[in-house]
């Protein structure tokens, strides 16, 4: 069965959607193509004597015809080749990730700031699962990224490998649920196999699944909470349209309830998992819980209900509190359960807001928060965030980092991370000894330099053709981006615009899908279109393949390197 569209859509989407009839509880189907309907007259109106009763007599119950509303189309029907395509691109995706991943270390250590996660991951590893007890506050992130961290070491040992091999799962992970999310919602396997082809290109999300970070698990657990959030909708707007088929939307003015949303559920737990590798996920939570209110207000608008908001309070939004609240707060809780089971994690015993701790703390609204509870883990999370917030710029400029980064210049990644360095090498020619090494943290030009681009066409799409999917990626990506310039004084860097790489791929994609508009369209018309894709998915592929030294650390030629640094902010 069809499933209805949060909002009426008002063009032909490249996704397909094609016109129903009417939508409303009580009324009949309506006819698109009759021209007319019982009781019009000849120019098409309505008889303005039907429905005429006797003085005193009670008129006869008229079901309200509701307004045609389009309806996105059932999945694909070619599921096997669905998952075919997924299972080769997210192959390829493995074999892009995981070639050459221990070949390249700073002297034996971990890259960049891998010097502080590898080494943690191995003290949970030695630990029974929490860090050594560090009094002098390097530790100043829940404890999920740091163990997923340390599973890689322990299957291959404390090397460069095992650094890194839960990143690049992370990432093979990302490439498989970008494909199913996207495809399910243009309702197309070629724009689905395309987004996988895109994220395996872009940079970002290459080189951080090949280093020790955290923010790459951000990436695959808030895109995960995302694909449930999206087939809940599908699925919710599923049990109303059989509700509006069998009649049983009319048993409760505020419509059906809609049983267990599973979908929501996992959402919840993938968002808690999201804040246990860094607190920046609670803004994704935030983000989808009123994204998820929003949808089920339209959704049972869309199915007659007089009086959505009322209906959404009284049906859904308590479960939704529990679903998207309650249960990614008991996630992040229990994130912490070797903390809680350990006698020696700092500060497992310790309370570290009183008094003569004062002096240790920079913020003094955070320390009396902190101290408002005598509760362990209550003050050492206020402890983090009191090291989070003062993290900031130096105001002398020589003192400053040299590859720190605002949010204004992630969306097309104009400053990006040095990682790596080597000069003095060979392996770049016959004989030459003067090779040089880079590993840069850059967003794919072909990508993120048009992404301003694929903003203004997603608030066009958004705001003049009530498109839900654009809305979608613009929630995912605005949560993860907008909150940042809220203390611009603190230091900043690129790879925290990690998570926003699926966003962005996503919302490129729905582009295409526009570009390449309905299969109905005249053959002229769908060739053309069908090559101005592929040419772009080629110039990403090729931009890809050419950046790929100074993505991996592969010896090249200085001559090599100043070709490879596009803009002076690169070098």
């Amino acid at each position: 069965m069809p499933v209805l569209s949060a909002v009426a859509d008002r063009d032909d989407q490249a996704d397909g959607v094609v016109q129903t009839g009417a939508t409303t509880p009580m009324a009949a189907e309506v006819s698109g193509d009759d021209g007319g309907s019982q009781g019009e007259g000849a120019a098409g109106r309505p008889d303005p004597a039907q429905g005429v009763v006797p003085i005193g007599a009670v008129p006869s119950v008229v079901a309200p015809i509701g307004p045609r509303r389009r309806v996105l189309p059932p999945p694909p029907a070619d599921r096997g080749r669905g998952w075919a395509v997924t299972a080769i691109i997210t192959a390829i995706g493995a074999v892009v990730r995981l070639a050459g991943i221990g070949e390249r270390s700073d002297g034996g250590t971990p890259l960049f700031d891998g010097k502080y996660y590898a080494i943690q991951a191995a003290e949970v590893l030695r630990n029974g699962g929490v860090e050594d007890n560090q009094g002098f506050g390097v530790v100043v992130h829940p404890p999920l990224g740091k163990q997923l961290i340390a599973i890689g070491e322990w299957l291959v040992g404390y090397n460069p490998t095992g650094w890194r091999l839960a990143s690049a799962v992370a990432g093979i992970v990302s490439v498989l649920l970008i494909i199913r999310v996207t495809r399910r919602m243009t309702r197309s396997t070629l724009l689905g196999g395309i987004a996988g082809v895109l994220l395996i290109c872009d940079g970002v999300s290459h080189v951080m699944a090949r280093t020790a970070l955290l923010d790459v698990f951000q990436e695959v657990f808030v895109l995960a909470a995302f694909a449930c959030v999206i087939a809940d909708r599908d699925q919710v707007r599923a049990r109303l349209a059989a509700a509006v088929a069998d009649g049983s939307i009319l048993t409760h003015r505020a419509g059906i309830a809609l049983g267990a949303r599973w979908w929501r559920f996992g959402a919840g737990v993938l968002l808690g998992l999201t804040t246990a590798v860094k607190w920046s996920g609670a803004y994704w939570i935030i983000a989808f819980f009123a994204l998820t209110v929003i949808w089920d207000i339209s959704a049972r608008h869309d199915v007659g209900i007089r009086r959505p908001i009322g209906a959404v309070v009284r049906r859904d939004l308590v479960p939704n509190i529990w679903s998207l609240v309650i249960v990614p707060s008991l996630v992040y809780v229990a994130s912490w359960w070797a903390w809680f089971a350990s006698e020696t994690a700092w500060p497992r015993h310790t309370l570290v807001a009183v008094p003569q701790n004062r002096s240790d703390w920079k913020s003094g609204l955070l320390y009396d928060l902190a101290a408002s509870w005598s509760n362990e883990l209550w003050q050492w999370t206020w402890k983090m965030l009191d090291f989070h917030s003062h993290l900031l710029t130096p105001t002398d400029p020589a003192q400053r980092h040299p590859w720190e980064s605002k949010p204004w210049t992630w969306p097309i990644g104009t400053r990006p991370v040095l990682y790596f360095v080597q000069g003095g090498s060979s392996g770049c020619g016959d004989g030459r000894t003067d090779c040089v090494q880079r590993i840069f943290l850059i967003g794919t030009p072909a990508m993120w330099w048009i992404s301003l681009f694929v903003l203004v066409w997603a608030l066009w799409k958004v705001i003049g053709r009530l498109d839900w999917r654009y809305a979608a990626v613009l929630v995912g990506y605005g949560a993860g981006y907008l909150p940042w310039f809220t203390n611009l004084d603190r230091q900043m860097y690129f790879f925290y615009a990690t998570p926003l790489a699926p966003f962005l791929v996503i919302g490129i994609t729905l582009v295409l899908g526009d570009i390449l508009g309905r299969a109905a369209v005249g053959v002229e018309r769908r060739l053309t279109s069908m090559a101005i894709v592929a040419i772009y998915v080629g110039i990403v592929v090729a931009n890809f393949i050419w950046l790929w030294p100074v993505l991996n650390g592969d010896p090249i030629t200085p001559e090599r390197l100043q070709m490879e640094t596009w803009l002076p902010s690169w070098g």
